[in-house]
């Protein structure tokens, strides 16, 4: 037989396990010969790309015919020159063996991934509209945030404060904000990375890159959406705003 590299680690450790032998469920299970390894290969996902990879053995079809069996070709050609290619030669063996269910690498693992690509999408979607929703909260905080403070910021203005202490005031105030709301997030999607880990390949649940790209993301637009109120608190004219209640 030809064992996985999934079965080699578990059963041989760091050992090589070629020349050695297996039996099929166990020592005890009588009728079931022993069978020497002459081979590993890498693992194969069988399953899906989001099931942990199963140990695996694979021996010649002589020694276990099936009813059935999959035939996996790589061509340079096109898909359906290839299996045309491939059903006049099954024609050419054997008329009566049926040739069914042909599909390319490519779409099986496409329709892997269907699902959890959907849910991504999905997720993606509703993150985005959380992102405009949120960037529309801040603005409109800071936004009534300054107008109740017109009066204050035409004092420090009159008292001889600038344009762009005034603008760095509000701007500082708004992303302090920004960092708090920013900081019990990233706890809250530290907790939830047991549940997002089945949507992800390839990717850790807790990828720093991610947390790190998310949390900068998130503060541009806390600093956009604060800095347009910002610029036009700076713009006040302080007689005027001084004459406001």
């Amino acid at each position: 037989m030809i064992i996985s590299q999934t079965l080699a680690r578990q059963f041989f450790g760091n050992t090589n396990p070629v020349g050695k032998r297996l039996k099929i469920g166990g020592t005890d299970r009588k009728g079931n010969p022993w069978m020497e390894i002459v081979g590993v290969v890498g693992d194969v996902k069988y399953e899906g790309l989001g099931i942990p990879t199963a140990p695996a053995f694979y021996w010649p079809f002589h020694q276990g015919p099936m009813r059935s069996m999959s035939l996996v070709l790589r061509t340079t050609l096109s898909p359906a020159s290839a299996t045309a290619s491939v059903r006049a030669e099954m024609r050419r063996i054997d008329p009566d063996i049926p040739l069914a269910h042909v599909s390319t690498i490519e779409n099986l693992v496409n329709e892997s991934v269907a699902q959890p690509r959907f849910r991504t999408f999905l997720i993606g979607v509703f993150s985005a509209v959380a992102m405009l929703l949120a960037s529309i909260g801040i603005y409109g905080v800071v936004a009534y945030s300054v107008a109740q403070r017109t009066h204050e910021i035409g004092i420090r203005m009159a008292l001889g404060a600038q344009r762009r202490d005034v603008l760095m005031l509000i701007v500082r105030q708004g992303l302090f904000l920004a960092l708090i709301g920013i900081g019990l997030g990233l706890l809250g999607a530290f907790g939830l990375t047991r549940v997002m880990s089945n949507l992800l390949f390839s990717i850790a649940p807790t990828d720093p890159v991610t947390f790190i790209g998310i949390s900068l993301l998130l503060l541009s637009v806390a600093l956009f959406a604060t800095y347009l109120p910002a610029r036009r608190a700076a713009k006040l004219n302080p007689m005027l705003a001084l004459g406001r209640t």
